[in-house]
């Protein structure tokens, strides 16, 4: 399924490939692979709440902020909850980038078959890199906040997300 109008990238717009999905939706599975090449689907955090905080890529400053900032508030929430960051970037490249950052949150690759990206409807076609996202996926693994930023290069609602994650 295609989605024309949802986003634009620096204002020209962009197809989004995958569902359109809501609040209250059971949260699709997935396939990517963590910084080790192993696969991780979401039953690997089954019966946490989780903040799934998606990005272009980790190489672009809102991208760098926005996982930066869930990662400051892991820390602050309660340890039934994971914060997982979801792009496109090589699990090489994310493992150096969480390195470098000291980030204590898991970041997964979704760059071998899309699977999140069509899963969640977050997939740009044209440029095949997902689009800047937030899902808050509940114990029941029912969606119970979800953002597609409107324009990619800029931020989420980071304070809606963790209002949903802690509510």
């Amino acid at each position: 399924m295609e989605r024309k109008g949802v986003i634009t990238m620096k204002g020209g717009p962009m197809t989004l490939i995958g569902p359109a999905l809501k609040v209250g939706d059971k949260a699709p599975d997935f396939t990517v692979l963590d910084n080790g090449l192993q696969p991780v689907t979401l039953d690997k955090s089954a019966g946490k709440t989780r903040l799934i905080s998606v990005v272009p890529s980790l190489d672009t400053p809102v991208c760098d902020a926005q996982t930066r900032r869930f990662n400051e508030e892991a820390s602050k929430l309660a340890g039934n909850v994971e914060i997982i960051t979801v792009s496109m970037d090589l699990p090489f490249a994310q493992k150096r980038f969480c390195s470098t950052a000291g980030l204590k949150i898991s970041c997964y690759s979704d760059f071998n078959s899309a699977s999140f990206g069509q899963a969640y409807g977050v997939l740009i076609k044209e440029l095949r890199l997902l689009a800047r996202a937030i899902f808050v996926v509940g114990p029941d693994d029912k969606i119970k906040y979800m953002e597609i930023v409107p324009e990619v290069t800029t931020h989420p609602n980071y304070d809606a997300a963790l209002k949903a994650v802690r509510g």
